[in-house]
């Protein structure tokens, strides 16, 4: 099969389709203008060591031996007591579900369902050159971001391709090539659509193609739009430190999301801090991260697993001070955007699903410090609530039961 016809088939299954945008022809904000909202959501797919995360004193975070030490502990609220309904027996794969609450995700007729990331990325993408962006640390072929037939999201994960994409010099000769194929990849979708419905075709199937090319031709103007709009100039600061290659990658990944929220590149981030195999080294520890998470109360294990924890966090509060750090209308760049960390697991240990730890950073909430749930509640409520606060009129995501007033305004 020839380049042509892999591009077409990619494109046909919605492999890393965009949702259909709107308000196309809107430029980025200007400067005069109140800032705009901003998500991004941060899996940490192996969890945290539930004793070092939670405040050991209810509504105390200096009591917690991981978040005592993050910067803005006044711009966030620590969640306790949320999970997924549904995850009993998915070890590794609710890593799936993360965005989504799609429950069974190891069952072998698992379909997923549209994740939270690209709900909001129809409210919030279109007026950005990129809709949303989705970053891991390693290239497996999927990560937090669903689309709305389910398919994964190739997330990217080389740091310096990230950077080219975002504020490198666009080809725009190789661009227009790429659009012109598309749109030939739009007409034979449509053709194939056609002789579907001629020979009497499954009705579902027609109604699959005219998603994908309504969703396709809503890209290709996006793509078109943009091609005139010339990309933000900013200095290179990634980090090419390789001593901690695992922490370097997680501080480029929080530099480069930073950046494309400050020159309004995009307003919908996912990343997914994916356990990847073999050894790594922090300061202090080098090993397995997912052996050491199967630590088994062992303490050495566990000194060493702490020591990658407290590593992520150490670059989610240089990440959320940063963030703080940039003065925007009305606030801080922090204060337009909600920042959510969490993960699939509670115990990566035991692979339990229960009391996930959940923590939302600014966004402009009156923020509670630590809150517990009196009893086990769908994440997807607390989900529900972030579609409502970033004006998606959604009766219901994922499990949800309904909206609890978890995020005070």
């Amino acid at each position: 099969m020839n380049t042509y016809y892999k591009r077409r088939e990619f494109l046909k299954f919605g492999a890393a389709l965009p949702l259909a945008l709107h308000s196309l022809g809107l430029r980025a904000a200007a400067a005069n203008r109140a800032a705009p909202k901003r998500v991004i959501f941060i899996c940490n797919s192996l969890g945290f060591y539930e004793s070092n995360f939670f405040p050991a004193e209810r509504g105390d975070i200096s009591t917690s031996p991981y978040l005592k030490e993050l910067a803005v502990r006044e711009k966030m609220t620590v969640f306790q007591n949320l999970f997924h309904p549904g995850m009993e027996t998915s070890n590794h794969d609710s890593e799936k579900s993360f965005l989504t609450g799609a429950p069974s995700p190891e069952a072998a007729n698992f379909l997923n369902t549209i994740s939270l990331d690209q709900v909001l990325a129809r409210e919030m993408g279109g007026d950005t050159r990129f809709p949303f962006l989705s970053f891991s640390i390693y290239d497996r072929g999927w990560g937090c971001s669903w689309n709305n037939r389910g398919v994964a999201i190739p997330p990217m994960h080389d740091e310096r391709q990230i950077f080219d994409k975002l504020f490198g010099e666009e080809d725009l000769t190789a661009k227009r090539r790429q659009i012109e194929n598309d749109q030939h990849v739009v007409q034979c979708l449509y053709r194939d659509m056609e002789q579907l419905k001629q020979r009497g075709g499954d009705l579902s199937k027609i109604e699959s193609y005219r998603n994908v090319i309504a969703e396709l031709e809503a890209q290709l103007k996006h793509e078109e739009f943009w091609l005139k709009a010339k990309k933000p100039e900013v200095p290179d600061t990634l980090s090419t430190d390789q001593e901690f290659a695992f922490s370097t990658k997680i501080r480029n990944l929080f530099e480069l999301s930073k950046l494309a929220f400050q020159t309004d590149s995009t307003r919908v981030i996912t990343v997914s801090l994916d356990w990847i195999y073999g050894a790594i080294s922090v300061p202090g520890a080098t090993g397995g991260w997912h052996t050491l998470s199967h630590h088994g109360g062992k303490a050495d294990a566990l000194a060493k697993l702490s020591r990658i924890e407290s590593e992520i966090v150490r670059r989610l509060s240089q990440f959320l001070s940063e963030l703080d750090g940039i003065e925007e209308e009305g606030g801080t760049l922090l204060d337009h955007t909600t920042v959510v960390i969490g993960s699939n697991f509670g115990d990566a240990s035991n692979h339990t699903c229960n009391n996930l730890p959940t923590i939302v950073a600014g966004g402009g909430y009156r923020h509670q410090a630590h809150t517990v749930l009196e009893q086990p509640t769908p994440l997807c409520n607390l989900y529900l609530e972030l579609l409502h606060r970033h004006n998606v009129d959604a009766g219901s995501f994922g499990s949800s039961t309904g909206e609890m007033g978890l995020l005070k305004v």
